[in-house]
């Protein structure tokens, strides 16, 4: 088993990870650190968490630990990546992976040269309906991709993170936030790469300097057109559509994994094939994947290397948004 210490433990942790952690089969979680230690302390009693560590420093020398997911803010996944690293530890970070393109940079090189094994957390990867999606696509059913359209919204004010509009600890509002998930589930379904982004977004009083609304416009270099619409003002929601020259692959909620999808195929403007799914196993699949990587017995399908792209993207997408201008990415 891959014994599992994660940094900067609170909501995502609880809601997420304490059940994909139970229903893997490769990792277990033995240790954790957050900011607050006596919630710390709650969360370890809560779930059956053997250690609490003090630092993260502690955490990341423990003999205990074999593997690091780093879930703090994203100012802090700088720090805490390069740090398990230098203790030799496989790291899984959540997403966005940085700050900044030069941090992401900074983390991969650092991964390298360890010899060490870097994930980023890009689960909707690891979603069935974005799976099937993707090898519907690659069979030709819709043929070429010509649009595609991702979607994810939610109500920040029901949000129990704290930090998500501070910039100081945010990437951004919901384009870094979610957004990069939506980026990357474009990039994973199309097997395309984005050479070019325009974005347009609004703040509003309770956003301050971060974005609480924005669409992000993609040109692939495979000829296909992507957007990316997300909001922190709206009531949950995530959908997918790829529309090609012969049809489109939609899917209602196909990026939660709170509650059953079905996968749809339509062809001049019916319903062709539809498949029932689950993505509920998704973050315990991520996990134990990572798991295989560190093993050498299989390939993680989001390595920091993928987190370096979407994180060029990200900047790009802030760029396109604060000069008014099409940026085009380097290829």
């Amino acid at each position: 088993m891959l014994r599992f210490g994660i940094l900067g433990f609170g909501h995502h942790a609880v809601l997420r990870l304490i059940p994909a952690f139970a229903g893997s089969h490769a990792c277990e979680l033995r240790g954790l650190w957050r900011r607050n230690s006596e919630k710390a302390q709650e969360n370890a009693r809560a779930f059956g968490i053997p250690r609490v560590f003090a630092t993260p420093t502690d955490l990341c020398a423990s003999a205990e630990i074999d593997a690091v997911f780093v879930t703090s803010p994203d100012a802090l996944h700088l720090e805490h990546v390069l740090l398990a690293i230098q203790h030799g530890k496989a790291v899984l970070c959540e997403k966005p992976l940085g700050m900044n393109t030069a941090q992401a940079e900074a983390m991969v090189s650092a991964a390298q040269q360890a010899g060490v094994v870097f994930g980023v957390a890009q689960n909707f990867r690891y979603n069935s309906s974005v799976q099937l999606a993707r090898q519907w696509i690659a069979e030709g059913r819709i043929g070429k991709p010509r649009l595609a359209h991702l979607q994810f919204c939610y109500d920040a004010e029901r949000s129990p993170r704290e930090w998500i509009y501070d910039p100081a600890l945010a990437c951004g509002g919901p384009i870094g936030d979610v957004g990069v998930h939506c980026i990357d589930a474009l990039r994973f379904l199309l097997q395309d790469e984005p050479i070019a982004v325009s974005t347009i977004a609004r703040k509003d009083g309770l956003s301050g300097d971060v974005e609480s609304s924005a669409i992000v416009s993609m040109e692939l270099a495979g000829g296909a057109m992507g957007m990316v619409s997300v909001t922190t003002r709206a009531a949950y929601r995530s959908l997918f559509a790829v529309t090609g020259e012969s049809g489109t692959i939609l899917c209602e909620n196909g990026l939660t994994v709170d509650q059953p999808v079905n996968l749809v195929q339509i062809q001049s403007g019916r319903v062709v094939a539809t498949e029932p799914l689950s993505n509920t196993d998704a973050y315990s699949q991520m996990l134990d994947s990572f798991a295989k990587a560190v093993a050498r017995e299989g390939a993680y399908l989001a390595p920091g290397e993928d987190g370096l792209i979407n994180q060029r993207l990200l900047d790009a997408a802030y760029a396109a948004w604060r000069t008014g201008a099409r940026q085009s990415l380097a290829r």
